[in-house]
């Protein structure tokens, strides 16, 4: 029971639920990153290299001929570049977002104004010299 108990333990602490949520939103983020790369950068790139087809790009290692990428892996091994190019665009688009968020988290902390705290405890020494002050002034009469 004692590995049971450390296990809840851990899995209820905050950071591994935060870190649960984020993989969450990171994994439906990473999705929309590929729907944007592979529905409107591709194909406009694409267009731009004179309308072809990046996720078609590959060369047969086997010695195949097929028209497309699909048929090119069922008839044996390929090289597929272009769908390499579209997933390191993918990555290039995700970790410029993620650079651009923890720059704005970073302005956010160093823009907010630090909470006021309390004022370090006074040493010891202090104390008694102020005590002795004290009482030497309450004991000698006057001058003043």
């Amino acid at each position: 029971m004692r590995i049971v108990d450390e296990f809840r333990e851990f899995a209820l602490k905050g950071n591994v639920i935060d870190l649960a949520v984020g993989v969450i939103v990171g994994a439906a983020f990473a999705r929309i990153v590929d729907s944007l790369v592979g529905d409107i950068i591709m194909p406009v790139m694409g267009m731009i290299v004179g309308g072809l087809d990046f996720s078609n790009y590959f060369l047969p290692l086997a010695g195949q001929t097929a028209a497309t990428l699909a048929e090119a892996k069922k008839a044996g091994a390929v090289l597929a570049y272009g769908s390499f190019i579209t997933v390191a665009l993918n990555f290039i688009i995700l970790a410029f977002i993620i650079f651009l968020m923890v720059r704005q988290m970073n302005r956010f902390r160093r823009a907010a104004p630090p909470a006021p705290s309390a004022p370090p405890p006074t040493p010891e020494e202090v104390v008694l010299l102020r005590e002795i002050r004290d009482s030497l002034l309450q004991a000698a009469p006057a001058k003043f």
